[in-house]
């Protein structure tokens, strides 16, 4: 497979715009490790193997070992995640998959449980930046490098 384009190349306005969704998202102070979770299970979800190559790689320089990145697929059945973390996982799946039932009212409350009004919103857009870089990605055939 070869890339199809180069987006940052052909629209560097829209690209920019998208660095600045990232940028924020970065700026937020969330907790490394967490961030990654969302990226690497997000980007399982949609079959993103570039964000998947690029946040694995990430998630282990933030710490997190590789036994929980191996074992994120299958989260629920896992002893390895805080429950902070399940309901984190639980709302990026709902919102990835949000054709399938759209965000449930258990799922949202949950992570209400675990975090404040601001910070729920910060995970929130991590949640959707992500998903829109692996469209970005998938679109396009961004590689693994």
């Amino acid at each position: 497979m070869e890339q199809r384009m180069d987006l940052a190349g052909e629209i560097p306005a829209a690209y920019k715009a998208m660095m600045g969704l990232e940028a924020f998202v970065q700026s937020t102070g969330m907790e490394k490790s967490l961030l990654e979770l969302i990226k690497i299970r997000a980007s399982q979800i949609n079959g993103c193997a570039f964000c998947i190559d690029m946040h694995t790689k990430d998630a282990r320089k933030a710490g997190v070992s590789e036994q929980r990145i191996y074992m994120l697929n299958a989260w629920r059945e896992a002893p390895f995640y805080s429950d902070e973390e399940r309901a984190v996982l639980a709302l990026t799946e709902s919102v990835t998959l949000v054709t399938q039932g759209h965000v449930p009212d258990d799922v949202y409350s949950e992570a209400e449980r675990h975090f404040d009004t601001k910070r729920l919103g910060e995970i929130i857009m991590a949640i959707v930046t992500i998903n829109a870089w692996n469209r970005i990605a998938i679109t396009t055939r961004m590689m693994p490098q």
